[in-house]
């Protein structure tokens, strides 16, 4: 079976649509069209159904991409090893959600930067889960942070640490309210207040009303700014209240900047996993930022 098949079968896999895995391949569509109806020819079975916007994979073309990919990208690191052996670092490419990559997986990784010889350079990019995974699977990273858990094998996941949510406002506000206020009315007691997001859905806001409250906001977004660290900052100008990470603002709850509106005995907790493709654990950057991040994750939990 011919090797360039199989890399533009795993591609097309990863990237879920012949349009994306040509860009990455560098070839056109109709190019990859062929290598992927060519390989099914002799394989004797379809590999992909194709669909409006993209394609799936069948049974066959999900066992493939297990057997293969691993041994394929093993393949790749061999090809790149005389890149390895001129320049005394290997470049890793990090994406994961701002915050929590800014604030603390980028920290704990620039350690290893340049390290006795046997660093490497980082290149880190943002986004939401979604976006992250999907750029994963697809090659354009080599390590991501998402809390979302992949299915299916192509993505390995392991439990990084938990994020422990905590609800907050200015102390002006808490005092509007009354200081034990939604201690003994619970979200009665926010009812009409102005709510900082960073999304109309109100993510944070919800998952902490379902977990505390057993119940679902009322209210819709004051101020809805997609990262944390400014939602943080409108909540300490007394915007409204807000749901943050307790890792986030634990500076701010030390200086009074803002207060925490209520300490429930269980705490809301979001899980992080570090996720890789399958297989490139090989690869020996990628499994010494791994090893690094989930030995610092130890003490972020």
């Amino acid at each position: 079976m011919d090797l360039a098949l199989l890399r533009t079968f795993v591609t097309v896999h990863r990237a879920g649509s012949f349009t994306r895995a040509a860009a990455l391949l560098g070839l056109s569509q109709p190019a990859v069209t062929s290598q992927i109806r060519t390989l099914e020819r002799q394989l004797g079975r379809p590999l992909f159904l194709r669909q409006a916007r993209g394609v799936t994979p069948t049974t066959i073309g999900d066992e493939l991409a297990h057997k293969a990919a691993p041994h394929l990208d093993a393949l790749v690191e061999i090809a790149e090893s005389g890149i390895a052996e001129e320049s005394s670092a290997r470049t890793l490419h990090l994406a994961g959600p701002p915050e929590f990559t800014a604030e603390r997986a980028l920290p704990a990784l620039t350690e290893l930067t340049g390290a006795d010889g046997q660093g490497f350079t980082l290149r880190a990019s943002f986004g939401t889960a979604e976006e992250t995974l999907e750029g994963l699977a697809a090659g354009h990273h080599d390590l991501a942070i998402s809390a979302a858990r992949p299915r299916g094998g192509l993505l390995t996941a392991t439990a990084l640490c938990d994020e422990e949510h905590v609800l907050v406002a200015s102390p002006s506000w808490q005092r509007k309210i009354g200081a034990t206020a939604v201690r003994r009315h619970g979200a009665l007691a926010l009812e009409g207040l102005p709510v900082v997001e960073v999304h109309e859905s109100l993510p944070l806001v919800s998952r902490y009303w379902a977990s505390v409250f057993d119940s679902r906001p009322a209210a819709s977004g004051a101020v809805v700014v997609p990262d944390l660290r400014a939602v943080l900052a409108c909540a300490t100008a007394g915007a409204g209240f807000a749901v943050l990470p307790r890792y986030l603002c634990e500076s701010a709850l030390e200086r009074r900047d803002v207060v925490a509106l209520l300490e429930p005995p269980v705490p809301p907790l979001r899980t992080y996993f570090l996720v890789v493709r399958t297989g490139t654990l090989a690869m020996p950057h990628i499994a010494r930022a791994h090893e690094w991040l989930l030995n610092a994750g130890a003490d972020w939990c």
